[in-house]
């Protein structure tokens, strides 16, 4: 069976991070007989067309060369908003992508054609759908659904993706009751995506002491109620900060300052997976003090390295998290309950060492490659048996 994928955010190399789980589930698929090409935008220095461990990629033109940067940024949306060369480039970006898409269901001929993100992909995908007669997979991560949220237009293009898609998938429980709300009559279908599960390996040695944040520095992923929460804590551990693309350190770092933590923190820039995974076993706990997550990536992440998560109970994370088994779940916004919660798993005489055992057999169950890809082998099917009926 051969699948179209069609995204906005794909590895660049081989190493990197943005979108690697969609390149990860291409390369699973694989083993089940199906058969992956992506289009993608293109991004300054990267070839046309390519292939990443076997799968191959088709970057499109979509803007001059030097205006070709709202992909692969994680900052679309705001880039967008403030700048109206961006909001041209992003026109460009969806009526090129329409046409590479259609140019490459010509050729490719595929039995079904996955959208990841309902916008662009999703509203890409729906024309070429009709066109080709093909059907069409799309999957919400999280991000889109706050595209989705930005007003009538907004919601009416993702209601219309909804009802084109054959099969609308989301990554997380909650992911799928939001896409209802915003959808009346959709029905989505919870497929997570898959994590690199051998490049995450068990700590073996207890790390004391330390906490690790992955992420934007922004108001949805909390970068700043955990900093306010380091202020409440008895133990005055030390806080790696792994910075997210598209983020601006300067106002957490004035914040460290102003609240007297700074000498607490470490910072790094956007790692690499490899070095992402030190991290993650250098860790005592990944603190997750995110707001409607979609999923969770980091936290999955971090229990495949035998690693605790104390998170917000939030969006997708209660999907990651069974609450005193495999990590900790703490009330949305609650800086008080945050501390106190860090406060006990530092308590622990283990500092929370088993949790990270339990996490990692827990998220192993789940997201795999092989578990994920037979689920979407099966999405496929029921996609293509509800094109023909």
């Amino acid at each position: 069976m051969n699948v179209l994928f069609l995204t906005h955010s794909y590895p660049r190399f081989a190493t990197d991070p943005v979108g690697s789980f969609v390149l990860r589930l291409a390369v699973a698929l694989r083993d089940e007989g199906v058969f992956v090409h992506v289009v993608a935008p293109s991004a300054p220095g990267l070839a046309r067309r390519e292939e990443l461990e076997g799968i191959p990629v088709e970057r499109y033109r979509y803007a001059p060369r030097g205006r070709e940067t709202l992909a692969y940024t994680g900052a679309m949306q705001s880039m967008v908003r403030d700048s109206w060369s961006a909001r041209a480039a992003l026109g460009g970006l969806v009526a090129s992508g329409f046409v590479a898409a259609l140019g490459a269901a010509r050729r490719w001929r595929p039995a079904a054609i996955h959208a990841h993100w309902w916008f662009p992909g999703g509203l890409t995908g729906s024309g070429v759908s009709a066109l080709r007669g093909v059907p069409l997979v799309t999957t919400l991560h999280g991000s889109d659904l706050r595209v989705a949220r930005g007003g009538a237009v907004a919601q009416r293009l993702f209601a219309h993706v909804a009802r084109r898609s054959s099969v609308l998938t989301t990554v997380s429980t909650w992911l799928a009751d939001e896409a209802r709300r915003l959808a009346p009559g959709a029905d989505p279908v919870v497929g997570p995506m898959p994590v690199a599960t051998a490049a995450f390996t068990l700590r073996q040695t207890t790390v004391r002491e330390q906490l690790l944040f992955v992420g934007k520095l922004n108001e949805q992923k909390g970068i700043v109620p955990l900093l306010h929460a380091l202020t409440k804590m008895r133990h005055t551990p030390k806080l790696d900060i792994v910075v997210g693309v598209g983020s601006e350190e300067g106002p957490t770092r004035q914040l460290a300052r102003q609240l007297g933590v700074e000498g607490q923190l470490r910072w790094f820039p956007l790692l690499e997976q490899p070095k992402l995974a030190e991290r993650y076993r250098c860790a005592t706990a990944l603190v997750v003090p995110a707001i409607d997550e979609g999923l969770g990536m980091t936290a999955i992440e971090a229990q495949l390295s035998g690693t605790p998560v104390v998170a917000f109970a939030s969006g997708g994370l209660t999907d990651i998290i069974e609450d005193g088994r495999t990590g900790f779940l703490v009330p949305p916004r609650d800086v008080d309950a945050l501390a106190a919660t860090l406060d006990c798993l530092l308590d622990m005489p283990d500092q929370g060492a088993a949790l990270g055992v339990t996490g990692r057999e827990h998220a192993l169950a789940l997201f795999s490659p092989a578990a994920v890809a037979r689920r979407y082998v099966d999405i496929y099917g029921r996609a293509r048996g509800a094109r023909q009926g």
